[in-house]
């Protein structure tokens, strides 16, 4: 039986031209590079300029995703942004994106459910081809964390970086089998009652501009438990397993979660791509800039089996299974 597959068309990312090594937060802060590596394995990360935004940025990435395809604009049906630092309050930054596109048809907005994001995006943009309401879709993370952080906690300063991916969708004709190309399966989930752990402590209807507070530890306890689960739960869905993976493209936030992911779920650090050594944590931009990385470095390939996995504040966290 022929099904609807939202398959992968192109990818892109952009990255801020101000690289921030870790020796830079010497300086400012109780703190030292090797502190920084040993427990995040970030090395560097970069920053937006004055004046840069995150839709510039996200625009950015989508051409590149654009260019990728060998599209067009005008052959999009959708963007969707997932970000958790908007230019403003409104309108969405993905109708930013859409008029700096030059995009006049179609329809915009924004996703937002912190590092999380850009998963919630795919399964959004997923549901819309498979039930034709779209037949293009561009897929966007992005953020400017650096706008929000606190540079006096050096617990958080120094785990963030700004950047863009992007991933254009395109519905396919498949069999409906798990050898099909294209998304297989998602899985979502999200917790409010851990609140308190990863949250920005200011916003508009509080009337306060906030800053991020995290608390690390609680963070990591659950990030490892719930990203193995919920990428489990999707391969499960798609009736495939660990062994099947070629490549886990996980949100890049700290490079012990990440191994202590892979571990969880039986799979080798060969087969998990990271970037966050380079980025930082750069939220929901963190995996489509890593698929665009990954794929740039040729360890992504066509026909490959790649599931990617979030956690973020809310707590919101998820996976998606999709064939190259």
């Amino acid at each position: 039986m022929s099904v609807l597959r939202a398959q992968v068309r192109g990818v892109g990312h952009y990255l801020p031209d101000r690289v921030v090594e870790n020796a830079e937060f010497e300086k400012k802060l109780d703190t030292t590079d090797e502190w920084i590596r040993t427990r995040s394995g970030i090395e560097r990360r970069h920053f937006a300029a004055e004046g840069e935004t995150t839709s510039q940025m996200a625009t950015a990435a989508a051409r590149a995703a654009l260019d990728d395809a060998g599209m067009s604009a005008s052959d999009i049906d959708a963007v969707i942004v997932a970000t958790s630092t908007p230019d403003l309050t409104f309108p969405s930054a993905a109708t930013m994106v859409q008029a700096q596109l030059g995009m006049t048809g179609g329809f915009a907005f924004d996703v937002q459910a912190v590092c999380a994001g850009f998963v919630y995006a795919l399964t959004t943009a997923n549901a819309l081809i498979v039930a034709g309401q779209a037949r293009r879709v561009m897929v966007i993370g992005a953020e400017t964390f650096s706008r929000i952080m606190d540079w006096t906690d050096r617990g958080t300063c120094v785990l963030f970086g700004d950047g863009a991916g992007a991933l254009l969708l395109e519905a396919g004709e498949a069999d409906g089998a798990s050898t099909d190309r294209g998304i297989l399966a998602c899985d979502l989930h999200s917790d409010g009652q851990y609140r308190d752990i990863l949250y920005v402590d200011g916003g508009v209807s509080t009337d306060t501009v906030g800053k991020l507070r995290m608390e690390g530890k609680e963070v990591f306890r659950h990030a490892i438990e719930k990203l193995a689960a919920t990428a489990h739960a999707a391969l499960d869905k798609a009736g495939l397993g660990a062994d099947d993976v070629n490549w886990i493209v996980p949100h890049q936030a700290n490079l012990r979660i990440i191994k202590g992911t892979a571990q969880r779920m039986g799979v080798g650090m060969d087969r998990v791509v990271v970037t966050v050594p380079d980025h930082g944590n750069t939220s929901a931009a963190s995996i489509p800039l890593a698929l665009s990385v990954g794929r740039e470095r040729g360890q992504i390939k066509d026909g490959d089996l790649v599931v990617t996995e979030a956690i973020g504040g809310g707590l919101a966290w998820g996976s998606v299974v999709l064939r190259w």
